[in-house]
């Protein structure tokens, strides 16, 4: 007798997989946005595949909180405008003029804002696998963050992750537990420019580079 609750696999075949691999190459780091409205319910569904994500324990202990409202965007404008004033102030010589040029948040073009944070002691999951590693919490919300992230490609969105933030302030403004763990703050929309590689390996930044694994042999 076939039990009920066994489902088979999917076969992933060839093709799949380079599909795959190309929802991977084409996922970036958007920073350039088109002023297209997105349906809210493609927001909700992406919100929601957040819950196919791993996460220590099956705690889910990733928090959502949409941003629609102008006053805390514009709370977050200016936080931005603060961290990025001082990370610029502490770049080099030689990176400044890179630096400067670049476009660190489409804050101001996004449709969609929202943030993400971790519940650091959540009910769910019992208190399994974070005992001695109580960080996997906020390890679990990155995993929901990336999930989302490609979800979103699959769609035509874009994400970009306004990382030059200062967390001190942002739970007041956002109005949520101050024992929730900052994660990050998101852009989402639709990109105005199309591109395989990284906005910062086009600008010289930086470089992609090739796994480098550490072998352990006997």
């Amino acid at each position: 007798m076939t039990d009920p609750l066994v489902h088979p696999c999917p076969v992933f075949d060839d093709a799949f997989q380079a599909r795959l691999l190309d929802l991977f190459r084409w996922r970036r780091d958007v920073r350039h946005f088109r002023t297209d409205l997105v349906d809210p319910a493609l927001v909700d569904r992406l919100l929601e595949s957040a819950c196919l994500a791993p996460s220590v324990g099956l705690s889910q202990p990733w928090r959502f909180v949409t941003v629609d409202d102008t006053e805390r965007r514009a709370a977050m404008r200016e936080n931005f405008a603060r961290a990025n004033a001082a990370a610029l102030a502490d770049q080099s010589d030689d990176h400044a003029g890179h630096y400067a040029r670049l476009k660190l948040a489409g804050l101001d073009q996004a449709p969609c804002h929202f943030a993400v944070f971790a519940e650091p002691d959540p009910e769910q999951g019992h208190g399994l696998g974070r005992r001695t590693m109580p960080e996997t919490t906020a390890y679990s919300a990155v995993m929901a963050v990336y999930t989302i992230w490609l979800a979103a490609r699959a769609e035509g969105l874009g994400l970009g992750w306004v990382s030059i933030l200062d967390p001190a302030d942002i739970a007041a403004v956002l109005d949520v537990p101050l024992r929730w763990t900052f994660i990050g703050y998101f852009c989402l929309g639709y990109p105005s420019e199309e591109n395989d590689s990284p906005e910062l390996e086009r600008l010289g930044w930086e470089h992609r580079r090739g796994a480098a694994p550490v072998r352990l042999q006997r």
